[in-house]
């Protein structure tokens, strides 16, 4: 499936490379930007990828990969990236700035950065090192063949009658450590304690613990997992194709985060890369990445249809001030110990 994928986006790029004039043709030049796989990076390539090169000449070449796979690329690479732009999720967005392998974003040379919402700009000592291209929620997803009225609670994944057809996200999904505290507060457990979070989720009889939100829409489409947590995207995306899905935000509610984009410093094309960003930063992208991901748009004032606005993170009337952000210091703080804890205490129980 993963090979599929990657041909799929990589045939894509290839039709955005056609997109280039005649003159640009000639010129070797080219991006290559980190991105997700699946439904994500068939939008990223429409909505920002192909506008890009056909208003700039320069041909984009796609790194595949999670939030984690990239920033690890990123690691290794530090001395001589090979990346020059990077999408990632809050979270791990935060460690790659930690690790120094993020340049800062330049007002001047981005100047749609003046179009985002201030929740969506990512700054740590004066120095903005990401902005946000949308925004995305954990919901509820279930079977509506299987379960014909939406569950009410996240505790309803502890009914027996769905034992062995559960889907949660593992720590090497962004959201599976950030999953942990969000559970904690569900069952009003202290966070500074997580071991009966810990008994809780060893104790569930779960089809899968997934590591990429493909792998989670996978489970729900053949019927692996009839019940678990997914991203509206991935929920809304099979719904829309007519598969037997609900997706619901129970009574405890649900967390959200976004997808971020990211100089690499030391980039070979830094000015391409920031004309790519700053692509990402208009009205238009952001209203594309709502009607094919329904991602909360960071841009600010970008209408979307009534039927896209129901199916955005924050729902008909809301706004990113409704959303249930982290702090991901204090996540990422516990992040290694929460991975280790995890892996004894919940994989080795499943």
């Amino acid at each position: 499936m993963k090979l599929q994928t990657e041909k799929k986006i990589t045939a894509a790029l290839w039709a955005t490379a056609c997109l280039s004039s005649p003159a640009a043709m000639a010129d070797p030049q080219k991006l290559t930007v980190a991105l997700y796989g699946g439904n994500w990076g068939e939008a990223f390539i429409k909505c920002v990828a192909e506008p890009f090169t056909k208003a700039t000449g320069i041909a984009v070449a796609s790194e595949v990969g999670t939030s984690t796979v990239t920033l690890a690329k990123l690691q290794q690479q530090k001395s001589s990236p090979t990346i020059d732009v990077a999408w990632m999720d809050g979270g791990i967005s935060e460690m790659a700035h930690a690790a120094g392998v993020v340049a800062d974003l330049d007002a001047a040379a981005i100047p749609n950065l003046k179009n985002v919402q201030d929740k969506a700009l990512y700054s740590d000592a004066g120095h903005t090192f990401a902005v946000s291209s949308g925004f995305y929620s954990l919901g509820l997803t279930y079977n509506t063949k299987e379960i014909p009225e939406a569950p009410t609670s996240w505790k309803d994944l502890w009914k027996p009658e769905y034992a062995g057809a559960i889907a949660l996200p593992s720590p090497a999904n962004s959201s599976g450590v950030p999953f942990v505290f969000f559970m904690a507060d569900v069952w009003g457990i202290d966070r500074s304690n997580l071991d009966a979070v810990y008994s809780k989720l060893g104790a569930l009889d779960t089809a899968l613990f997934f590591d990429s939100s493909g792998a989670a829409t996978n489970a729900f489409q053949s019927g692996e997992a009839i019940i678990g947590a997914h991203f509206n995207v991935g929920a809304w995306d099979l719904i829309d194709k007519g598969a037997p899905i609900g997706f619901t935000i129970p009574k405890e509610g649900a967390w959200a985060t976004d997808a971020r984009l990211h100089l690499i410093k030391g980039a070979k094309n830094p000015k391409a890369g920031e004309q790519f960003i700053n692509t990402a930063l208009t009205k238009e992208a952001a209203s594309c990445l709502a009607g094919k991901l329904y991602l909360g748009p960071a841009v600010k004032d970008v209408e979307v249809a009534e039927d896209v606005a129901r199916k955005l993170p924050w729902g008909v009337g809301g706004s990113i001030d409704s959303l249930r952000l982290f702090d991901w210091a204090q996540i990422n703080a516990q992040r290694s110990k929460v991975t280790d804890d995890w892996n004894r205490k919940v994989t080795a129980k499943n």
